[in-house]
């Protein structure tokens, strides 16, 4: 019994040794291709082979990840975590909070069907996932929309620990460094609305949410 027990305890000491070394070398973090960015406002490297869309705007970058069916879309804007307030409203789940090089993050959850023809496509049984990475700063809001087209390529949970969060959003999350814009645009302009529309939109949502319902009736 004694000699059992030795040689248990010996495979133990041998998979503590082989564990610690995967740990030191990093054996187990996602060693496969990650392609790097950088635009007016952020830099960064995605996980996988990811290519850049054609956009003619300064704050706004797409990014196409075609193996995995993902698609980036990066902007910045003077007020993000108003622009926050409003998807709140509209049903995403979250904040979930995250600090990655010294920059804190808030992390959405939310689905959505497919549009054809910019109508939702009801009849189709395959959701998008979609999470939403905002940060604002002093003056600067930034923001990450990550949307999961294909859930059979990569599985999306509606929260941290899945693969579409920990394979490829975390990763992206630990790489990035914001950039301070000048003149960036303001968030009513997200909307096509003027400041003052904006802010009338922003604090019915907000009574609203503080119960006061009788702010959307009649």
């Amino acid at each position: 019994m004694e000699k059992k027990n030795m040689i248990i305890i010996g495979v133990v000491v041998v998979i503590i040794a082989i564990l610690a070394d995967v740990f030191a070398t990093g054996a187990l973090n996602n060693n496969g291709p990650t392609t790097a960015f950088t635009t007016d406002f952020m830099t960064g490297s995605f996980t996988g082979n990811v290519e850049k869309a054609n956009t003619n705007e300064s704050f706004v970058a797409s990014y196409t990840d075609k193996e995995h069916n993902i698609t980036y879309n990066l902007t910045t804007l003077d007020n993000s975590s108003a622009l926050m307030e409003i998807y709140r409203f509209q049903g995403v789940k979250g904040p979930d909070h995250r600090s990655y090089n010294g920059v804190d993050w808030n992390i959405y959850f939310g689905e959505a069907m497919p549009a054809v023809n910019n109508t939702t496509n009801v009849s189709s049984n395959q959701s998008m996932g979609i999470i939403i990475c905002e940060s604002q700063q002093k003056s600067q809001g930034y923001v990450i929309y990550a949307i999961f087209s294909d859930l059979n390529k990569v599985n999306f949970t509606l929260n941290t620990f899945g693969e579409s969060y920990t394979g490829y959003i975390e990763p992206l999350l630990k790489t990035i460094s914001l950039k301070q814009s000048s003149n960036v645009p303001s968030v009513s302009q997200e909307f096509g609305l003027s400041d003052d529309e904006f802010k009338q939109q922003i604090d019915l949502i907000r009574q609203v949410n503080a119960g006061n319902l009788s702010a959307v009736q009649g």
